[in-house]
């Protein structure tokens, strides 16, 4: 697939424009993401077979809303504009947006009128999302009502000679009964696309690409021992053989007996070459009294590189470097929307590349997680490594509040192990997105036996999401949870009380710091 048919989403500030993507990524069609500052000439160069225009927090009559730029109508690709997407559209072609009377937030029912490609084989009377202040009163010229709902007479409008269309609610969030379906008509019934967007389909791409760009010179993978550079390390060496050369780097923050296992993994299984380094004792000499997070990740980051720049100058003839990099890795640092303030460094993007002088291969840049995990069980990395909960590249420097020392390391080591494997053990741990215990700066009175004890406290967090960019708390059996308690404060000694972090995100963090 060198031209690989592509959907371009246009974000105007959505909280759900990540989940457009994945909707449309799980129909097995690629898209991409881009700023509403995209100029003509980018979109032209992206070539898109069908054009998404996000929802968005403002209204479109607000100083400074983000506006569309209405050539992009002009270049007879199919429109499906998304609430602010919807009323944008109809704002620039000559329609009317006033402020809703009755405001729509939650749940509607989409009457459906006419025979729409749109909702081709969607139930009338469907349950959609909405979330709107403002709605259409008057439509564009050219265009038709296709759906109402109660408080929105022009609910859903479409130009079949224009292939433009526009819809109030969501469909790419799961409380819209048929949204996948209506991705799914605009998708196939109206950008006539292929769905060749496959794990497979990816990796013989990727495969070809990165030989083509290497040759016969040497990379370095930097395996961190996480799901996405062990997968990005299988692929290259599936791409280039020995070429490849792989270096672990022990900083003293992994988890419990991490190491020993990502040596054993690559040595046993994949039989491709690993060079293990231990240097837990310079990162953690370096982070001594360090308590500020942002402090500790630029520590860590840059005595990784300052150890992995000396062990790659020992390897003749390196000139690439591999790394795990992820969309939301992207998406989150470099913000689509061009005026986020960064929330935290992340470890994958920037860095490396201007301080060692090798050149940088990304092969998941612009995959989501999920992609990335199905990628790996194409080229058979084992079910219960795949699927393993994402870890910060920091490791648990970010989950020890305050300064990092070895005895609270070895404490967050053994209680997070404990936590681990029972949630493994009450077969809950695939229900979630990501799981861990944060040892905090407090310590409280406890009662041991007829002893007082003043010990930690540790907190537990697990949380549900697709892609990290959202999540909310898992909601567990209360009886799990008693019993995670019971055997952490019974086993670690210096622990004495559990609490467990109720928090989503927004507007929380998954990772505590």
């Amino acid at each position: 697939m060198v031209n690989r048919e592509t959907i371009l989403i246009i974000d105007f500030g959505s909280q759900y424009t990540q989940l457009i993507a994945r909707r449309v990524r799980e129909a097995n069609v690629y898209c991409e993401i881009h700023s509403h500052k995209i100029s003509i000439d980018e979109i032209k160069k992206i070539n898109p077979i069908g054009i998404v225009l996000s929802g968005g927090p403002m209204s479109v009559y607000d100083p400074d809303s983000p506006d569309i730029k209405i050539e992009i109508l002009d270049l007879n690709k199919p429109v499906l504009g998304i609430c602010y997407g919807l009323q944008l559209l109809c704002k620039n072609l000559g329609g009317k947006v006033e402020s809703a009377k009755d405001r729509e937030y939650g749940k509607a029912e989409l009457s459906i009128e006419g025979n729409s490609l749109l909702f081709d084989e969607v139930r009338n009377d469907s349950i959609v999302w909405m979330s709107h202040g403002d709605y259409l009163t008057d439509l564009p010229k050219g265009f038709e009502v296709i759906g109402t709902s109660q408080h929105s007479p022009i609910c859903a409008i479409e130009n079949i000679n224009k292939k433009i269309y526009g819809v109030q609610f969501h469909p790419e969030v799961v409380h819209t009964n048929e949204g996948k379906r209506i991705i799914k008509n605009f998708l196939f019934k109206i950008c006539n696309a292929h769905g060749e967007w496959t794990a497979e389909n990816f990796i013989e791409d990727s495969k070809k690409r990165i030989r083509s760009i290497v040759g016969d010179k040497k990379v370095i993978c930097a395996l961190s021992g996480g799901v996405d550079s062990t997968v990005a390390a299988v692929l290259v060496e599936h791409a280039i053989g020995d070429q490849l050369i792989c270096v672990h780097i022990d900083n003293g923050l992994m988890r419990k007996n991490e190491s020993k296992s990502v040596e054993k993994l690559f040595n046993e299984r994949f039989h491709i070459p690993l060079i293990h380094i231990d240097a837990s004792e310079i990162f953690l000499t370096r982070l001594k009294n360090i308590v500020d997070p942002e402090e500790k990740r630029k520590i860590i980051g840059n005595t990784f590189i300052e150890v992995f720049e000396k062990e790659a100058k020992k390897i003749v003839g390196a000139e690439y470097l591999v790394q795990g990099t992820l969309y939301p890795d992207v998406i989150e640092s470099v913000s689509v929307k061009g005026s986020s303030a960064t929330i935290k460094t992340h470890h994958n993007v920037g860095g490396l590349p201007e301080k060692m002088n090798l050149k940088l291969i990304e092969p998941f840049r612009e995959l989501f997680k999920d992609e990335v995990r199905n990628v790996g069980r194409s080229l058979n990395i084992p079910n219960d490594f795949i699927d393993r909960h994402p870890f910060p590249g920091p490791g648990l420097a970010v989950r020890i509040i305050g300064d990092v020392t070895i005895e609270k390391l070895d404490l967050l080591r053994d209680a997070d192990e404990i936590f681990i494997s029972e949630i493994k053990k009450a077969h809950v741990y695939n229900d979630i997105w990501q799981a861990f215990s944060v040892l905090l700066p407090i310590q409280t009175v406890g009662v041991m036996g007829d002893a007082r004890t003043y010990e930690n406290v540790l907190a537990l967090r697990a949380v549900t999401s697709v892609d990290g960019m959202t999540a909310d708390w898992y909601r567990f059996d209360t009886d799990v949870l008693a019993k995670i308690s019971n055997i952490i404060i019974n086993k670690v000694r210096g622990i004495n009380r559990v609490v467990y972090d109720i928090s989503s995100k927004p507007p929380s963090t998954i990772e505590w710091e």
